[in-house]
């Protein structure tokens, strides 16, 4: 297997992973089973959109750098 068919094996199950659990973050947006406050939404989408960046980031640099923190709400 060359990479470029590894990569795109990879990263074509990695996507759809990614967008069925963000699908699944949607969800959460029914009041009728759950409660939140807008600063939670503004915590949730601020981290996905800074978690993308950081793995944007890491297609246009040498330097490959991993977050190794985990996110909560608390």
């Amino acid at each position: 297997m060359s990479k470029r068919e590894k990569f795109v094996r990879l990263a074509t199950g990695r996507v759809n992973k990614a967008i069925k659990e963000i699908q699944l973050i949607g969800n959460l947006s029914n009041r009728t089973y759950y409660e939140y406050s807008n600063a939670d939404i503004e915590k949730i989408f601020g981290e996905l959109r800074e978690q993308l960046r950081i793995s944007r980031e890491k297609f246009n640099t040498a330097e490959k750098k991993n977050r190794k923190q985990r996110f909560t709400l608390d």
